[in-house]
């Protein structure tokens, strides 16, 4: 199980290296910002946004995944490009609908992004992500993704760099479970060079 963006965005090449390496391995792969419980059994490998802390599971820290502040070079040269955090509220902001604890956490320590000024709202990674490439406004992406895609505009650096650690977790109960190993191991190296770029 992984995140809706690192699912569609950055598993893919490394899943693709992995079958050329093992093509008897299946991979049925579950895209959800929810964190599934590995105790349980819902995954057998979850890559999530935050440290797994069940002492049940094997983990492996990939590396933090910066963020940053993007918009199309279309949209800055229809409306400017902000200079300061506070001037954010006089563009088309892009965010999450519900409230969550994460999403609240993110408000408290940039009051800019309250749900009343965002100009576009989705619980969904990928339709923010595909707005922004769209050029609706200002959004928030991974850097190494954003990279890829030279029509995007980094904005604000200084003021707005948080870094998401990312883990790749399994429960302990698979480390000898070949496919899983192989799976884990893979996924672990695969980010880390992402993350790395």
């Amino acid at each position: 199980t992984a995140s809706e963006v690192v699912g569609v965005e950055v598993l893919p090449p490394i899943l693709t290296a992995l079958r050329r390496e093992h093509p008897a391995l299946v991979v049925e792969l579950v895209l959800s910002n929810q964190v599934d419980d590995l105790l349980r059994r819902e995954a057998d490998i979850a890559v999530r946004g935050l440290r797994p802390t069940q002492e049940a599971l094997v983990a492996r820290r990939a590396g933090g995944i910066e963020l940053g502040l993007y918009a199309r070079r279309g949209y800055l040269a229809e409306h400017g490009t902000p200079r300061t955090l506070a001037q954010l509220h006089r563009h088309a902001l892009i965010g999450f609908d519900a409230e969550t604890a994460f999403v609240r956490q993110w408000q408290a320590r940039y009051p800019v992004f309250t749900r009343a000024a965002l100009a576009f709202r989705a619980d969904n990674d990928l339709a923010n992500l595909a707005v922004l490439r769209a050029g609706y406004g200002i959004g928030i992406c991974q850097v190494p993704l954003a990279k890829r895609d030279p029509a995007l505009v980094r904005l604000l650096r200084k003021d707005f760099a948080p870094v998401m650690d990312t883990w790749v977790a399994m429960h302990e109960d698979l480390r000898d479970s070949a496919r899983c190993a192989v799976t884990f191991a893979a996924l672990a190296a695969g980010l880390k060079a992402y993350i790395a770029a």
